[in-house]
């Protein structure tokens, strides 16, 4: 079938076209007149961006004419007036009609670009085609998690089949014994022996059955998944074609030459986000060409190529994702930037006085052209008021740096919801951490005689030249792991960042995989070398390694001071969530704690009567025995009632808090209001007051 060049567009242009109706009802209403109109002048110059680049030009020519009306109520407080609202909806039903004529091609027959098919789209196309709201995948993605833990116990039940059944062997055979030794009740013993042989039949019957029906639901719920996580993640490099193709058509428009670079388009990144960027980076390129790159008579007098060059390029940098547009033209127009101001109010001494830094600042802020004259392209000043939305909108930020010589570069960072990498997973003190591949440069073998010890740290020289070296273990848990460790051999990894070149030392490395990475949630916040976690084939969470802090932290010296190995006190971790418990692990472990978990009241009664604790970690909400139960079960217990409790929940009402004190927890801490700092010195307060009392 031939490939729909609308499909995309169709989507994203009914998007815009909602935000058009309810922006409009709220002018009408004179409702937050100039916020109102400031975001559809946004909505207007994004959607003719888009509209351009699959050469639909009516619906482009419309998005012109709305921002035309818009535009003189840009920092007006007065009210829209009704002929306008009337024109604007006009515009709006135009775009409608558009849209819905572009329809997806028939079988067989090529599409194309620059005409709207007739007749309206496939009605089973928005059934087929949808946003997947973000909550909801999330909800799934961890439903599934907590299913494959779920399953895990199952599977250790059904391994109790494997001893009936040796049992019910054991039962056969002692029967068949006695019926040889006792004749007299032969016929009975007969009965029972095939009532038995029955049994073991029935057991072996059911453990094959069972085993089997466990793999493969185990096979399938690994595939639904990564089916899902796939809905999740798109690679960067499918919009590409789509900001290439906005290149060059804007280049056209203005009679220029123009090459494109995309870099880092093997990154996968979660959907909305790559969406949202990608509206942004398309206001950035229109710009570079309108106001950036020069005639290619120009170019060619400054000794440039005649074509400029636009690259995008996408880095994924720890736990953000960084994406930059940059261009080698004749940079930003500071001096038309300082007129603007002056037109704009401000005094020209004013203007004067600020510096480079603080213009590019109030360029950011948006509303501001250097443009002499209103083109489809550029002239609005509202191409910047696009990309701050969208550094808004996902808790980013942007930056630009210019150069006369050099040309402009703007940098969109955004945080790291979700996305996909490739890393190489490590053993390192019993646990599973992974590391990005792309900054590991090589693994070697390295003894203790290799280690060169002095006052500024550990080091040991690979490919002539010396570079610290330091166990990933002390990395992740600097006070639970004294830096004098004996001398011993280690599987070491290079690793590349922007600070330079470190080794790291693991028990041993494990293979390589692609993994989902998302992140800690805020309640539960780690060091800066943790990016985020991953989960694996079983449902388990691993810590994902941000090259880029450790690199920096260890090139600092900060895991190379020698101190004492402290006294380890342990914890035991109660939740049912197996993601909650792997990070209070991680954040008492790295405090210098021995944590055990358990994922129920019911099995941290077992654990506590089997070992002694110095504090109880509960969470209140878990399936059987509640978190106030457990509590109160211990306070109770004369080898218990010492070990102090805290209960850690999502449940803030007053009511929850004074029953927590009242079972005698000494500790309430809610999730939302969560704060690492307070809960470990809580902690020590609270085990250093029963050692004494003990």
């Amino acid at each position: 079938m031939a490939q729909d060049p609308f499909k995309y567009f169709r989507i994203e242009a009914q998007e815009l076209l909602e935000q058009f109706g309810k922006g409009i009802l709220e002018l009408e209403k004179g409702s937050g007149t100039t916020e109102a109109t400031q975001r559809l002048l946004r909505v207007a110059h994004t959607l003719k961006g888009a509209a351009r680049v699959v050469k639909q030009k009516t619906i482009a020519e419309h998005a012109h004419a709305i921002e035309d009306v818009l535009q003189p109520f840009r920092q007006s407080l007065d009210a829209v007036p009704q002929n306008s609202i009337d024109q604007l909806l006009r515009l709006v039903g135009g775009i409608r009609e558009a849209v819905a004529a572009l329809a997806a091609p028939p079988a067989g027959e090529a599409p194309t670009p620059g005409k709207a098919a007739p007749g309206k789209a496939a009605p089973e196309e928005e059934y087929r085609t949808v946003r997947a709201d973000i909550a909801e995948m999330d909800e799934l993605l961890l439903g599934i998690g907590e299913t494959h833990t779920q399953l895990r116990g199952v599977q250790k039940a059904a391994s109790g089949l494997e001893r009936a059944r040796q049992l019910s062997e054991l039962l056969v055979e002692q029967l068949q014994r006695q019926g040889g030794r006792d004749n007299a009740r032969l016929g009975a013993l007969d009965k029972l022996t095939a009532l038995a042989a029955e049994l073991q039949a029935g057991i072996g019957a059911v453990e094959q059955k069972l085993g089997a029906s466990l793999e493969q639901v185990q096979r399938e719920l690994g595939q639904v998944r990564s089916a899902a996580e796939q809905l999740r993640l798109l690679p960067a490099g499918g919009m590409f074609t789509s900001l290439e193709r906005c290149a060059r058509d804007a280049a056209q428009a203005l009679d220029k030459q123009v090459t494109f670079e995309g870099k880092g388009g093997d990154v996968r990144l979660d959907a909305h986000v790559l969406e949202t960027v990608r509206s942004a980076l398309v206001q950035l390129i229109r710009n570079a060409v309108a106001h950036g790159i020069e005639s290619a008579a120009e170019r060619k007098s400054g000794g440039k190529p005649a074509a400029g060059r636009i690259t995008v390029e996408i880095r994924r940098r720890g736990r953000r994702v960084q994406f930059r547009c940059q261009d080698d033209g004749r940079g930003i127009h500071l001096d038309a930037v300082r007129r603007t101001l002056v037109q704009r109010g401000l005094s020209g001494a004013e203007a004067e006085r600020l510096s480079r830094e603080q213009l590019l600042e109030r360029l950011l802020l948006g509303g501001i052209t250097t443009s002499s004259s209103v083109t489809e392209v550029a002239g609005r000043g509202i191409g910047l008021d696009v990309v701050r939305d969208a550094a808004q909108r996902l808790g980013g930020n942007v930056a630009v740096t210019t150069d006369t010589s050099q040309g402009t570069r703007f940098d969109l960072v955004v945080p790291l919801s979700v996305a996909s990498l490739e890393g190489l997973t490590v053993e390192v003190g019993g646990a599973l951490v992974t590391i990005p591949l792309d900054a590991v440069r090589r693994t070697l073998r390295v003894h203790g005689g290799d280690v060169s010890r002095t006052a500024q740290g550990d080091s040991i020289v690979c490919d002539d030249r010396a570079i610290p070296f330091v166990p990933l273990q002390r990395a992740l848990h600097p006070s639970a792991l004294a830096p004098a460790e004996a001398p011993r051999a280690w599987s070491a990894l290079v690793l590349e960042a922007a600070d330079g070149l470190v080794a790291v030392g693991v028990d041993r490395l494990l293979g390589t995989a692609t993994v989902v990475l998302r992140p800690l949630p805020e309640y539960a916040p780690a060091d800066r070398s943790i990016a985020g976690a991953s989960i694996d084939a079983d449902g388990n969470p691993r810590l994902v390694i941000d090259p880029d802090e450790l690199v920096a932290e260890i090139c600092r010296g900060g895991f190379s001071t020698a101190t004492q190995r402290p006294e380890r006190r342990s914890i035991l971790v109660i939740d049912d969530s197996m993601t909650t418990r792997m990070l209070e692990q991680s954040i008492l472990e790295s405090a210098g704690y021995h944590v055990d978990t358990a994922s129920s009241a019911e099995e941290a009664l077992v654990m506590a009567r089997q070992k002694r604790y110095a504090l109880f970690l509960v969470d209140v909400e878990m399936p059987g025995m509640d978190g106030f139960s457990f509590v109160e079960r211990t306070r109770a217990d004369p080898e218990l009632g010492n070990v102090p409790s805290i209960l850690v929940t999502s449940l803030a009402a007053p009511e929850h808090r004074q029953r927590g004190v009242s079972v005698g927890a000494q500790g309430y801490v809610v999730k939302s209001e969560f704060d690492q700092a307070d809960l470990l010195a809580r902690i020590g307060r609270l085990i250093a007051a029963s050692v004494v009392g003990v």
